[in-house]
C-alpha cells in the first residue's frame, strides 16, 4: 500500500510541474498585437502597418518598442506629451531600418514617405 502511494504522490507530483511549467510559459508569451495596424499618419494620411509581417522578419519586439510601449495609441499620448517627435518613429525606425537593409543588399520596405502614408 505504501509503494502505492508512492507512486501516486510521484505521479501527482510530476502532473504539477508539467502544469506549472505550462502555465509559465503561456504566461511568458507576450501579445502579439493586431498583424496589421493603422496608424494616424496626420496630414500625409494614415500608414497600414504589417504588424506580423515586421514580427516575423525582426523577432525581437524591442527593436520598435524600445521607444514606445507595446499598447494601442502609444505612440500618439507619447507626442501628445512632447516624449516623442512627430516624425521620431518613422524616421529613426522604419526609413532608416529599411535603408540600411535596402544598403545590405536585404529585401527591405518602402524608404519614401508616400508609399506608406495613403491619404483616404
Amino acid at each position: 500500500m505504501r509503494s502505492f502511494s508512492l507512486r501516486m504522490g510521484a505521479a501527482l507530483c510530476l502532473v504539477a510541474v508539467m502544469a506549472g511549467s505550462w502555465f509559465a510559459a503561456s504566461a511568458q508569451t507576450p501579445n502579439p498585437g493586431a498583424p496589421e495596424i493603422v496608424l494616424n499618419g496626420g496630414t500625409s494620411g494614415n500608414v497600414t502597418f504589417p504588424h506580423l509581417r515586421h514580427q516575423q522578419t525582426l523577432v525581437d519586439c524591442n527593436i520598435c518598442h524600445s521607444v514606445f510601449p507595446q499598447k494601442p495609441g502609444a505612440i500618439e499620448a507619447l507626442q501628445a506629451q512632447g516624449k516623442l517627435a512627430k516624425k521620431q518613429v518613422m524616421n529613426t525606425l522604419c526609413t532608416k531600418c529599411h535603408r540600411e537593409r535596402k544598403q545590405a543588399g536585404e529585401k527591405a520596405g518602402p524608404t519614401t514617405c508616400t508609399t506608406c502614408h495613403v491619404k483616404g
